[in-house]
């Protein structure tokens, strides 16, 4: 059988330095982004000042787009068994695996694992193929480890999953209240809005999180509150709510259901402010504050993210959130609302094409009339009549034997889902895995496959994505897909005609897609799915390519989306009201214990995304935080004798890794801090993911992994040191170590319990630099150095001793930078600091112009002595303004005396 190659449309992808409007690969705030190719594979990156989501501001990870566009480290060809072959026979061969699997076990004997990453168009033939022709509901997403409670408690409470407030609600709301959510981090856009409307309009921000991130750095008022107790703060603000006559009684009385029996509930777990102010570990007068301030301010908005959904409470503490703007009428109306902040870009646009398991197309579900509906829409033969596996039961399956063929598209379980190292040797265990990846460098997954199938990247992309405030935007190529990467949704399509079902995947781009999963969203539909876009199902080939960004609902016969939902109810349940719902009693899903006294809490740091695949490829966005680290309370540094800068070994009942420790009272006594980004394929030894626990919320089936029972005890290295290398180098798994993207090159920091000497003898074995004619060996210092030039240029240093060296640091990063190393240069090449240094290097805070430490100190001596002052100084802060509380942090510390 023969592929028909999509052709690439010559007027959606440039060579020429044409600027494209697209959106940002990264976040759920969906922020414009104009792309001009440079004709040499890369491009120059932009804010759209017309996309509403931004408004022309972007993130430092969106403004260096730019820079991770290489293809150096892309999978360019097909290959089975790691041997490479033509398209015609990896997709044989993929749909060999399943049909031969549905054949002997029957269709829930595989599935697919999809990521929020990927475009909707893509989300929905994988749905298509999965549910309606092979008939199982086996497909889910990794936004399970991410919204799924919230989709959970959005639909408990809404009747289905719906955002019901805007951005806008931001520039106009009094209060903000930031829950489970280091917004100046992880949302940097949304945070300026609310920076300028706290500027603007005088809008006090309460941040509501066990630590004391830069986000609650920067609030009027941080409540830290006890790990997993967030339900218990939202039940008594129920109660306050109640008793301070602040019911809206003509909104609960008309649009709400379940409201005596919720306050009875709440009332139950936080019956007096003294109660819940001990059960959180605040003092009563921090709550009472929150408390007032948010009845007394009618225009409050309440975001929540990964600290609510991350939890084996998850959708309890989301509908905790809803029960409290439902009672109080504060929602759909303009500055009030509940507001999820979604961590993926496209995760709201898999949602609505049923990209998780337990949902179909367009916001439907299991029940017969749905499954019905759909299989009559799609003319399906087959269609699933339950729901499927979700994420982490998918993987137990897998392990049982229960799942034998598996697709991945678009994201690395062996390194994201919890207990990753037993899900490791779980993807080894399939009688058939295939793989569709964009990255060489993604561990233990490609290892596991049978067929891995290259696919197109964000900037050769062509489709939809849906953000956190139900806007949908285009991502436009402006690209060529390298070597024979082809687009995710032609992949799925070319797999459904192979499996006999081609008719109803004869799609011939993107755009027919889109028209009919917009056709499915109004089919049948006479307003109870607030999920339609009728509106869009008859668009052009060519309206779609010049689709500008529309909120939904927009059903057929509007011109506009709907900015704002439920002011006057209209909910989704049968009866148009909603639910307010009782909690379980808040608990730890897995307390501390002798063995393992401490609560790992995982999360993301400010300049990388997931596991670095492509921010990793950045130079700028390496610097921030250049290596795997555990953050640990004073009290617990001298407990567990910790100390500052030194090695730890983090341990749960799941694995074990080595971190640099961060001694730093922004973490509660008794809780440790780890981020997710470090895997094998950029670090050893440091995998956060192999030590997260599998409990689950009960209702979304989505992991904890904010309460995680940990031991932390010294891990002893004698030698610490760094490679600067102008191309990868394969290292071995003893070596504790991470990588770090510089210019023209990587620096890899190293760790290890060896002596520095024979360390570095080791490491010149395995690099190959013995024969290198420049060493350096001081044993009385224990420091030892080594390089290697070829052509003038410097290929390989090595510099082992006791302690890291910043400085040597910086000027092996200057050294690999330089186009030619002359006779006065080569001389200072193992001496470890430049000629003339100026200033010593320091940590990064400003990624965005690449201002150090030092240069704000420096600039703060000089008389600098505000975040504005520093920003006319050095335009630290003056872009994406991400690094503001660090900055504002660093001048604090300036005034306080000697």
């Amino acid at each position: 059988m023969n592929v028909s190659m999509p052709t690439p449309d010559p007027s959606t992808i440039t060579h020429a330095p044409a600027p494209v409007r697209t959106t940002c690969a990264y976040c759920g705030v969906g922020c414009g982004v104009v792309a001009t190719a440079d004709g040499k594979g890369g491009a120059t990156i932009a804010g759209d000042a017309a996309h509403p989501a931004n408004q022309g501001r972007l993130c430092v990870k969106g403004a260096a787009l730019g820079e991770t566009l290489a293809t150096g480290h892309r999978l360019l060809h097909p290959t089975i068994h790691g041997v490479r072959t033509t398209w015609n026979r990896a997709l044989d061969a993929v749909t060999k695996g399943f049909r031969d699997t549905i054949e002997r076990h029957g269709p829930d004997a595989v599935a697919l694992y999809l990521s929020g990453q990927l475009l909707t168009e893509d989300y929905y033939v994988a749905n298509k193929l999965m549910k309606g022709f092979i008939g199982s509901a086996n497909v889910d997403t990794n936004s399970r480890l991410c919204m799924a409670s919230t989709v959970a408690g959005h639909r408990r409470a809404f009747g289905a999953d719906i955002v019901p407030g805007c951005y806008e609600d931001l520039d106009e709301a009094d209060l903000v209240v930031l829950t489970g959510s280091n917004t100046a981090w992880c949302h940097p856009v949304l945070w300026q809005r609310i920076e300028q409307a706290r500027t603007r309009r005088g809008t006090r921000v309460v941040v509501i999180d066990p630590r004391r991130t830069v986000t609650a750095d920067s609030a009027d008022l941080h409540l830290a509150v006890a790990p997993g107790m967030d339900a218990v703060l939202f039940a008594r603000l129920l109660v306050e709510i109640a008793e301070g006559g602040a019911v809206d009684t003509n909104y609960v009385t008309r649009h709400t259901d379940g409201f005596e029996a919720a306050l009875a509930n709440a009332r139950e777990i936080a019956p007096s402010r003294a109660d819940a102010a001990a059960r959180c570990a605040l003092t009563e007068q921090a709550l009472a504050a929150f408390l007032d301030w948010w009845i007394e301010t009618p225009r409050v908005v309440t975001c929540f993210s990964q600290g609510i959904n991350q939890s084996a409470q998850g959708t309890d503490k989301v509908n905790a959130i809803l029960n409290v703007h439902l009672a109080a009428g504060r929602i759909g109306r303009p500055g009030c609302g509940p507001f999820s902040l979604t961590g993926q870009p496209n995760a709201m646009g898999g949602r609505e094409v049923g990209g998780l398991a337990n949902q179909l197309a367009a916001h439907m579900g299991f029940s017969p009339d749905e499954v019905d509906r759909v299989g009559r829409f799609w003319q399906a033969p087959g269609m699933a009549g339950k729901e499927g596996r979700k994420a982490v039961s998918m993987f137990e399956a897998i392990e049982r034997g229960e799942i034998r063929a598996l697709w991945v598209l678009c994201t690395n379980p062996a390194a994201s889902l919890p207990r990753a190292d037993a899900m490791r040797s779980a993807l080894r265990q399939l009688d058939f895995l295939a793989v569709s990846e964009v990255s060489a460098h993604v561990d233990g997954l490609a290892e596991a496959a049978t067929v891995v199938l290259p696919s197109a990247a964000w900037g050769e992309k062509n489709g939809t994505v849906t953000n956190s405030e139900r806007r949908i935007s285009r991502q436009r190529p402006f690209l060529a897909p390298p070597g024979e990467a082809q687009p995710d949704w032609w992949q799925i399509c070319e797999v459904a005609r192979r499996l006999g079902h081609g008719q109803a995947f004869d799609f011939a781009s993107p755009a027919a897609i889109f028209r009919e999963h917009a056709a499915l969203s109004a089919f049948e539909n006479d307003g109870a799915r607030l999920f339609d876009i009728g509106g869009l199902a008859d668009l052009t080939d060519q309206a779609y390519d010049a689709l500008e960004p529309v909120q939904w609902p927009l059903p057929s016969g509007r011109d506009a989306g709907t900015q704002r939902l439920f002011a006057d109810g209209g909910f989704a349940h049968a009866d148009g009201c909603a639910r307010l719902v009782p909690l379980a009693p808040p608990a730890l899903s897995a307390p501390p214990t002798a063995e393992h006294p401490l609560l790992l809490n995982t999360g993301r740091v400010r300049d990388h995304w997931h596991t670095m695949t492509r921010t990793g490829l950045s130079p700028r966005l390496a610097q921030h935080r250049n290596a795997p680290f555990v953050e640990v309370h004073p009290a617990d540094a001298e407990r567990f004798g910790l100390e500052d800068g030194a090695f730890a070994a983090v341990s749960t009942r799941q694995g074990q890794v080595e971190l640099r420790v961060v001694v730093t009272d922004s973490q509660q006594p008794g809780s440790i801090f780890a981020p997710i980004h470090w895997t094998d394929a950029n670090a050893a030894r440091a995998r956060v993911g192999s030590l997260v626990h599998a409990r689950t919320d009960p209702v979304s089936g989505q992991p904890d992994s904010k309460t995680v029972p940990a031991s932390i005890r010294p891990w002893a290295m004698q030698a610490e040191g760094f490679i600067a290398s102008r191309r990868r180098l394969p290292l071995p798994a003893w070596l504790s170590h991470a990588r770090m993207t510089v210019a023209d090159g990587e620096i890899v920091h190293f760790a290890s319990p060896r002596a520095p000497g024979a360390l570095h003898d080791l490491l010149s074995n395995w690099l190959n630099l013995w024969t290198s004619p420049l060493h350096q060996r001081n044993p009385a210092a224990d420091l030892y150095r080594s390089a290697s030039i070829v052509d003038h240029r410097l290929e390989i240093l090595l510099s082992t001793g006791p302690r890291r060296d910043e400085d040597a640091i910086a000027w092996a990063t200057d050294l690999l930078a330089r186009e030619r190393i002359d006779a006065a240069t080569r001389r200072f090449i193992l001496a470890g600091r430049a000629p003339d240094p100026g200033l010593r290097p320091s940590r990064q805070v400003c990624a965005c112009f690449g201002v150090d430490e030092a240069r704000i100190e420096a600039a703060a001596r000089g008389g600098a002595d505000s975040v504005e002052a520093i920003g006319a100084a050095l335009k630290a802060g003056t872009n994406c303004g991400s690094c503001r509380p660090e900055i504002r942090k660093i001048l604090e510390g300036c005034r306080q005396p000697a």
